[in-house]
């Protein structure tokens, strides 16, 4: 998507599954890393600030109750008030009229963490998804994804693959996503689970995308559909294939390893920045820390 007025803000998600955890007794503890820091941003990115009406958007979790409940406490901490709670759970309701207009009147929507083909399987072509897209391309809107609501995001999405495997033909499945952002692929919880060879053969299997990965506690904040900020306290890994000199990956028998040649990686850290069009990292210098 060319220019949207709008921002894209993904984040890699926390300790265990989902958007803070699969489970309810672990909730509370893993969603302390929001609090203060990546919540706090999206607040302060939008245009209406603490008066902004945000929508959660928690389709992907198995315990949306829960985790719906956990995000209105959050921002209630942040004086974040207008907070309300969206579990659409068919694509019936994704058509449905008022959800689109709760959707239309919403400063901020965020997609919580689960399983994202429950997201692009029941949004995918609704109007819902439409509307989303619009206000996102001509709107001062923000979209929002965690876990799984960032994997999503992009216009290819990785659904599964384990880790250790991932660099075996056929082992990383991909689909489409939702298409807020083109020509990027997204992983998530990518240094706790180690993922980098998920990343690496989705980027050597279309090397058109740069391949993220987001650690636990860290997003990117996207402007402009191009310019790429590093939020949060952990790291992004970019993977660049458009130099990639070689592979064999359309050459070995299914299940067998694949040889990548001249991928280019970068690493992200907080106030990083990087160009899509360009593919220029701009890496941050603090100036003021402590002797």
């Amino acid at each position: 998507m060319d220019n949207p007025k709008g921002k894209l803000i993904v984040i890699g998600g926390s300790i265990d599954r989902g958007s803070f955890s699969e489970s309810k007794e672990d909730l509370t503890r893993n969603l302390k890393f929001f609090e203060k820091g990546i919540l706090k941003r999206i607040t302060t990115e939008s245009s209406k600030g603490n008066l902004s009406k945000i929508e959660i958007i928690t389709t992907a979790s198995n315990i949306p109750e829960e985790v719906g409940d956990e995000y209105i406490k959050a921002f209630s901490q942040l004086d974040v008030l207008n907070v309300g709670v969206l579990n659409i759970k068919t694509r019936d309701e994704a058509n449905a009229i008022e959800n689109i207009e709760r959707l239309q009147n919403a400063d901020v929507v965020v997609f919580t963490g689960g399983d994202q083909l429950r997201l692009t399987s029941i949004f995918g072509g609704t109007n819902f998804h439409y509307k989303l897209i619009e206000k996102y391309k001509n709107e001062n809107f923000i979209i929002s994804g965690t876990s799984a609501g960032a994997a999503a995001s992009s216009n290819n999405m990785i659904y599964q693959g384990s880790s250790h495997e991932a660099l075996l033909k056929g082992e990383v499945k991909i689909t489409g996503g939702l298409g807020f952002i083109n020509n990027v692929i997204i992983d998530t919880h990518f240094v706790q689970r180690g993922r980098i060879g998920r990343l690496l053969y989705a980027c050597a299997s279309n090397p058109i995308n740069i391949g993220i990965g987001l650690g636990e506690d860290t997003g990117l904040l996207i402007t402009d559909g191009n310019n790429m900020e590093a939020i949060g306290s952990g790291l992004v890994m970019l993977v660049d294939g458009t130099q990639m000199k070689d592979t064999n990956i359309s050459d070995v028998a299914m299940g067998e390893p694949v040889s990548i040649e001249n991928l280019i990686v970068h690493v992200m850290a907080l106030g990083d920045h990087y160009d899509l069009k360009t593919r220029k990292l701009t890496i941050h210098h603090p100036t003021d820390l402590a002797v």
